[in-house]
């Protein structure tokens, strides 16, 4: 970060003297999103709004699409100054510790993004994420959670038993447990082979995102159900900062990035959700949604909690673990006092 300070000082008629501190700011922030994408807009927002808000007294260049460095190594580069945040996902940590796993996405957890923000806000959350970013030397300033994933298939995903022998792609890591857990048979494939892969018949199904992302991979031409409104998977996009930065920065800029990170996470939603249903309503008659019953989650999640305390490996990782089930039993979405 570059921080220029001017003080201007003036007397007028014998009053006294006026001293008045103003600063120019410069961030540098990379993310992964494309800028035309939902998410990449409302990075832009942001943007905008801490600008307009600091009255210009900060600038931010806002690098899309991964173009400093890759997106997995963004948090890195923010932690060593070659740049000053990250704008991508806390799961391309979990190679330092497993517990980024449960601030990115509790998968099977929590059924709408607004009870994983409760979590957050509500729930104790933030201050156990801050220690882990923190100890890192990084401050978490917010997230975006566009919506809830879908799982999509050639045959019906009815309940957790339509799961068992099902060869589906999936992201590598935790997500792998879980579907073993409940039987099924999850093959690791990278994203951007997702429709091949189902195309050549690799696979009988695929875990890649939400309904309107999955329309517009094409993934609904060669697969006809799906599951909606998703609930297994629901990532948080972090926006985390160098910690040395965040500190320099002052109170009132600090209090303006932290109401934009705000609105920006809670729009991103909105507008997410807008989106994926108008996507639904124009696939209907074509894909069949399945939206599961409350016994058929609660069997899900019974699978998903046992992967995570398996996953769960660290003193972090369990700490966050433990206050996710404990908020999760406050809300009413377990069914046992598995610990």
């Amino acid at each position: 970060m570059t921080i220029k300070h001017i003080l201007i000082a003036a007397g007028a008629l014998g009053l006294g003297m006026t001293t008045v501190s103003a600063q120019e700011i410069t961030l540098r922030i990379q993310n992964h999103q494309s800028p035309e994408s939902l998410s990449g807009q409302n990075i832009a927002e942001w943007v905008d709004d801490v600008q307009t808000m600091s009255g210009g007294r900060v600038k931010i260049e806002m690098f899309y699409s991964s173009a400093i460095v890759k997106s997995v190594e963004t948090f890195d580069a923010a932690i060593n100054g070659i740049v000053d945040a990250d704008f991508t996902n806390g799961s391309y940590q979990t190679g330092k510790d497993p517990a980024f796993q449960f601030v990115a996405d509790v998968m099977g957890g929590y059924e709408t993004p607004w009870q994983f923000y409760a979590w957050l806000y509500n729930g104790g959350g933030l201050e156990l994420v801050q220690k882990l970013y923190e100890s890192y030397g990084m401050h978490l300033l917010g997230w975006q959670i566009p919506g809830m994933e879908s799982l999509n298939a050639a045959k019906p995903l009815r309940n957790a038993e339509d799961l068992k022998d099902w060869k589906f792609r999936s992201p590598p890591g935790m997500e792998t447990m879980i579907f073993e857990n409940l039987g099924a048979s999850p093959v690791v494939i990278d994203f951007t082979e997702v429709f091949t892969s189902l195309e050549t018949g690799i696979i009988d199904g695929a875990d890649a995102s939400n309904v309107s992302t999955n329309n517009s991979l094409g993934i609904y031409d060669l697969v006809k159900h799906t599951t909606y409104p998703g609930f297994h998977s629901m990532p948080a996009d972090h926006f985390a900062i160098n910690l040395e930065v965040w500190n320099g920065l002052p109170e009132d800029i600090q209090r303006i990035m932290d109401v934009a990170s705000q609105k920006n996470s809670f729009r991103t939603t909105l507008d997410y959700a807008v989106d994926i249903q108008e996507t639904v309503n124009e696939l209907a008659g074509e894909v069949t949604f399945h939206d599961w019953a409350p016994e058929d989650r609660a069997a899900f999640r019974e699978g998903a909690r046992r992967a995570w305390i398996d996953f769960a490996t660290t003193d972090a990782a369990k700490e966050l673990v433990d206050s996710h089930i404990a908020f999760m039993e406050k809300i009413g979405l377990t069914t046992s006092g598995l610990k």
